[in-house]
């Protein structure tokens, strides 16, 4: 059997440090990481492709939000946002693979796939808010948004305030059936877009969508678990994970097993806002029976999948 790989790519990854985030940006970009995955499909990979889009949900948001109360035109709901940018980030992706796939001979032979996640409408996420997302507002904004939509809002010192969503456990993926049999047919596909569209379950087979945020590395870990897919690839802006990242003692980490990434966790060592959900997920992954994770950046997606550099998650 071929070989098989999920490939998490970050919404940053789209966006680098110091860019606008035009979409010229972002298909260069995306181009880039394209060819690196055309690469691997050459050499005999069988791959699946998720995302992130924290930046660009958040200019979503804020388009909606810039639409003043005179013009016609509804505020989008933060379901209908995602699904939004699973659609324009899935154009640039998908475009950019069969582009790179096509020049190496192997032609229209991606796919994107528009992908529901379930949550529990019950999950205590819905009642601790804690996930921001969007454009910073002032005081007076932030109470007007409190007051008519209902919306949670922080204080972020120097920024503002922003508003701050549910973040639930995904539970499974509406379309794996769909994902599975595109694999099977020789597509890359393009799934899980920013954590995918959050909907609860209302009876079975019946869905909602619900005001959320879903963390894109979990999906990808549910998504290649269930898919029976061995490796999953956690792309971020380093080629290697450290220790003691950016202090004296900084030390870049080839191998971690999953008792040496609890411990590095338990002691700080990958804070929230950074390493801390990739490695999370990547122990939930190695958990549900996946052979191996890799953490690098989108520049050594091939070299690592053949083991030549990145950081290596293993079970024991």
């Amino acid at each position: 059997m071929e070989p098989r790989v999920l490939i998490a790519i970050g919404g940053n990854a789209l966006i680098r440090e110091g860019q606008r985030g035009t979409i010229a940006e972002q298909f260069e970009n995306a181009r880039a990481t394209a060819a690196q995955i055309a690469a691997l499909v050459s050499d005999g990979w069988r791959v699946v492709v998720t995302h992130g889009n924290g930046p660009q949900v958040g200019f979503i948001i804020w388009r909606s939000e810039l639409v003043g109360e005179d013009v016609p035109v509804p505020r989008l709901s933060l379901d209908m946002a995602v699904a939004d940018s699973e659609g324009g980030l899935g154009y640039i992706l998908d475009n950019s693979l069969v582009n790179a796939l096509g020049r190496r001979g192997l032609v229209d032979r991606a796919a994107c796939l528009l992908t529901q996640t379930v949550v529990d409408a019950h999950d205590p996420a819905f009642q601790r808010p804690s996930k921001p997302i969007g454009p910073a507002f002032s005081a007076e904004e932030a109470a007007l948004h409190r007051d008519r939509d209902g919306w949670a809002m922080v204080e972020e010192a120097g920024r503002g305030f922003r508003r701050v969503v549910p973040s639930p456990r995904p539970l499974r993926i509406v379309e794996t059936a769909a994902v599975r049999a595109l694999i099977e047919a020789g597509l890359v596909v393009i799934a899980g877009g920013g954590g995918g569209i959050p909907v609860v379950e209302e009876e079975p087979g019946v869905y909602r969508g619900v005001e959320a945020v879903i963390d894109k590395d979990l999906v990808s870990a549910l998504l290649a678990a269930d898919l029976g897919i061995p490796l999953l690839l956690l792309s971020t802006g380093v080629e290697r994970v450290a220790v003691q990242f950016r202090k004296p003692g900084q030390r870049f980490l080839d191998r971690m097993t999953v008792a040496e990434a609890r411990h590095y966790l338990a002691a700080g060592e990958f804070p929230e806002g950074s390493m801390g959900p990739k490695i999370r997920a990547a122990i939930e992954f190695l958990e549900r029976g996946g052979q191996r994770v890799i953490v690098t950046s989108p520049q050594h997606l091939r070299q690592a999948c053949l083991g030549e550099t990145g950081t290596h998650i293993v079970p024991a």
